[in-house]
């Protein structure tokens, strides 16, 4: 399988996913900041996917997967024994993807576009951050009464994606001082070894 990726986007999430679940995934980087946008290879990636955007996932059979909510529930349940994403059915399952929903909708895009482009203005990017920290409350206070992880106990694929969105918040000037428990989120998530481990294949600053 391939991972179309660009480094420190939002398809860190399924990278981190992959490397938690022990599946090898081939990774093409996407080069998101010319336009066409063009892969590592040379290929337009709008070949690849038309929407333009990353995470692309790849199959052997040559089927194309998008949506990171999606992916990274196709990944986890590759391998059911990683524990990444309870089974289809339960109760558990539907909790994790209405937290896949609530970091799509609610988070990743108010982060994005509105704070990654400067010309849509102040305004519009004032009233993305209170968004952004009123959500932020709510998942500060969920992590106060259930962490460690979103489901509790064990990491899930819901907090590979909220790490990632969450981790542009310095980037795009977002204070979490006010949010200790998602801080401490942060940290801990940033020590797992499977996330040093796609961080540093991407090419980034990984924790001490």
């Amino acid at each position: 399988m391939k991972l179309y990726y660009s480094a420190g986007a939002c398809s860190l999430s399924p990278h981190i996913v992959a490397v938690e679940a022990g599946i090898p995934l081939d990774l093409e980087r996407v080069s998101l900041g010319k336009t066409p946008h063009t892969t590592a290879s040379g290929i337009d990636f709008s070949t690849v996917n038309p929407n333009g955007y990353v995470p692309a996932l790849e199959l052997d059979d040559g089927t194309l997967l998008t949506e990171g909510p999606a992916i990274v529930q196709y990944l986890a349940d590759l391998k059911p024994e990683s524990g990444l994403a309870p089974a289809a059915g339960t109760l558990a399952r539907v909790q994790v993807q209405s937290w896949l929903n609530f970091i799509g909708t609610e988070l990743h895009k108010m982060y994005s576009p509105w704070l990654f482009h400067a010309e849509y203005g102040e305004q519009a990017q004032t009233v993305a951050r209170k968004k952004i920290a009123e959500r932020l409350a709510f998942v500060d206070a969920h992590l106060a009464a259930g962490g460690p992880f979103l489901l509790g106990e064990r990491f899930s694929v819901a907090d590979a994606y909220l790490f990632t969105i969450v981790s542009w918040s310095k980037l795009v000037h977002v204070d979490l001082s006010a949010f200790a428990h998602v801080r401490n989120y942060l940290d801990r998530v940033a020590q797992r070894p499977a996330v040093k481990e796609a961080m540093k294949a991407e090419g980034l600053k990984v924790a001490a």
